[in-house]
């Protein structure tokens, strides 16, 4: 069997789309799409993605996703164009119609079938059924991840290590994080308020507050800042936003690379700013955190932010944005984790758990790799 293009069935889950044809072992020379007129501009994102590496493509628009006879017709006709077991179907998107119909007539007229486990990442072969499966490399990337989900990389941060300086400092705050947690929040509201200036005057009841001031020390310690007579001086605005929180993320970027190799992760990114179009307008985001894992896409967001009083509804806030980034971007595959510093409170639980979110925070940090291992690993 000489196997030269693949037939995709468009549908909003793209990966079992593109993961096929990443794997130089399986890789076709030209791929047909299947098209409903729903799907036009997610089939305009994957044909981008195969130029890219190469791969023809040509669209085929079916006019009704649910009518079983039109497509039986349409994917009929199209076999008719290619030579006898030249022509192969992935079977794992479009509506059940599209996939039971195509799958139908390939299998009346004994053409290969295929179908990618959604969450295996493994080619499963419905005909001929004896063919032995086989699993597919990850090589796919994160801009191209994210492109077949209509969102463009236009900025990340740089992917160098965290210098040991910033290791010894976010090492002493997670190991003492029930020591330093009210002080954070403190020192949070007081580099926010320093945006723009790079200074900000404590005043009296922060001026005495003991853990405070040992914070504040920690980080004049590292050259985040100093305190000269009673106002905090941040040297630049990156000092200023690493202690507004920065730190944190810079914590988790540190222990994702350290698992890097040890938990498979094919590509990872930190800041990475991503833009797609809603009702023809540009949606910009930024992601903490995000890698790649079996061609499955991970989220994480970093908090530093103490969500009590008028701002108690931010947890519920930031929990749904990244439900929904998380589906936007990955599809029914992805998952997402919640890191902050201050415990959420039961609500924020609860509605985590409904949206299958994960949570890392306050003490449980010290443990944050063995958590993150444990994540991917499920």
């Amino acid at each position: 069997m000489t196997i030269h293009t693949h037939l995709i069935l468009v549908s909003a889950q793209a990966v079992p789309n593109i993961t096929p044809v990443m794997d130089e072992r399986f890789k076709p020379k030209n791929v047909v799409l299947l098209v409903s007129p729903d799907m036009a501009n997610r089939a305009e994102w994957l044909e981008q993605i195969y130029t890219k590496r190469g791969i023809k493509s040509r669209s085929c628009l079916v006019k009704d996703a649910w009518d079983i006879e039109h497509i039986s017709q349409i994917v009929l006709d199209l076999l008719t164009e290619y030579e006898e077991g030249s022509l192969a179907l992935n079977a794992t998107g479009g509506t059940k119609p599209m996939s039971i119909a195509a799958y139908e007539v390939f299998r009346d007229l004994h053409q290969p079938v295929f179908y990618v486990h959604p969450e295996q990442d493994r080619v499963i072969w419905l005909h001929p059924s004896k063919q032995a499966g086989q699993n597919l490399a990850n090589r796919i990337k994160l801009p191209e991840f994210l492109q077949a989900y209509g969102a463009t990389v236009t900025a990340q941060g740089e992917a160098f290590g965290v210098p040991a300086d910033d290791r010894e400092l976010t090492e002493e705050i997670i190991t003492r994080i029930a020591y330093y947690s009210k002080a954070l929040g403190a020192l949070n509201y007081l580099a926010q308020q320093a945006t723009g200036s790079l200074k900000v005057e404590l005043n009296p009841q922060q001026s005495n507050d003991y853990f405070l001031a040992d914070l504040i020390h920690l980080f004049a310690k590292h050259k985040r800042l100093s305190l000269e007579k009673n106002t905090l001086v941040f040297p630049t605005e990156e000092a200023r936003f690493y202690v507004n929180g920065g730190w944190l993320e810079q914590h988790v970027w540190g222990v994702c690379l350290n698992i890097k190799i040890e938990s498979g992760i094919q590509d990872i990114g930190r800041s990475v700013q991503v833009e797609r179009q809603h009702q023809n307008q540009p949606v910009k985001n930024e992601l903490d955190i995000t890698f790649l894992k079996d061609n499955r896409l991970y989220i994480i967001e970093c908090k530093t932010k103490r969500f009590t009083g008028k701002d108690q509804a931010g947890g519920a806030d930031t929990l749904y944005k990244l439900d929904t980034l998380k589906d936007l971007l990955g599809g029914l595959q992805a998952k997402a984790m919640l890191i902050s510093f201050t415990a959420p409170n039961k609500y924020d639980v609860q509605r985590a758990g409904d949206l299958r979110i994960a949570l890392c925070s306050y003490q449980e940090l010290p443990k944050l790799k063995e958590k993150l291992l444990t994540w991917v690993k499920h």
